[in-house]
């Protein structure tokens, strides 16, 4: 069998993501025939006898993936090294271990995706496939045609360059601005710093869409498996992704 790398491994059978499979391959935490690993460079074939935090590596399954209208004051990460309340903690009880696709960070709500997928994941993220994301953001004071001008050329921030975005303005309530915001990148905050570098603050931060999948009407906590058909088409068109070929590759390596 044609061998990969440990944490890709891990990815796959939706343990974690590669970063976090790294992070915990360096702590110590994984086994491979009995073999404390020391560096995520190791290469296996998923013949091996694989222990993370001592636990059999999971049998791979389909790759799934949910929709998940995330609440505002959760924190997207398993664990919160300062104990704030995490998304993870708060999904239902009977849903597997799972990871999102990207974040919000902890006063933005609206749709997260989630899957059973480490290496679905990545691929979703990736900026090369310019999922489209859609937020509807409040801001305090006037977003003017200007701004939405200079936003849609681009924007460089403390050097960094911000990908040009659509805004279109929807009302104004007082002192107050609705607007819908598509970003192509999603870099980390991206929206609350670019509306502070024209002197405006979002005060209130809503994701509407993460390309073809929207939040409908998802209810704040609710999740919503997005079944297999809808999926591979959907993710199928846009990334040359195959759910149901990378979920036999999957498990052809732990058979």
């Amino acid at each position: 069998m044609e061998k990969e790398r440990i944490a890709k491994l891990m990815a796959r059978a939706g343990v974690c993501s590669r970063r976090a499979a790294e992070q915990l391959i360096m702590e110590g935490k994984v086994k491979v025939n009995g073999v404390v690993l020391t560096t995520p460079a190791t290469l296996v074939d998923g013949t091996e006898n694989i222990l993370v935090n001592g636990k059999p590596l999971p049998t791979a399954e389909k790759t799934r993936v949910w929709r998940y209208h995330k609440p505002r004051g959760l924190i997207t990460t398993h664990k919160d090294e300062k104990n704030r309340p995490t998304v993870f903690e708060n999904l239902p009880l009977d849903l597997p271990r799972v990871i999102s696709i990207g974040r919000l960070d902890l006063n933005s709500e609206g749709l997260l995706l989630l899957t059973n997928d480490g290496n679905f994941a990545r691929i979703l993220e990736h900026p090369s496939n310019e999922w489209s994301r859609r937020y509807r953001v409040r801001v305090h004071g006037d977003v003017t045609p200007e701004i939405v001008a200079q936003l849609a050329k681009g924007t460089t921030i403390d050097r960094i360059k911000y990908a040009p975005a659509e805004v279109i303005v929807d009302k104004k309530q007082g002192t107050n601005t609705w607007i819908t915001i598509t970003l192509h990148e999603g870099k980390n905050r991206e929206i609350r710093k670019l509306m502070e570098a024209f002197g405006l603050n979002v005060t209130r931060l809503i994701r509407i869409s993460y390309g073809p999948f929207q939040l409908g009407n998802l209810a704040p906590g609710e999740v919503s498996e997005i079944r297999g058909k809808i999926l591979q088409d959907q993710v199928g068109a846009l990334t040359g992704y195959t759910v149901e070929k990378q979920s036999e590759k999957r498990k052809a390596k732990q058979e």
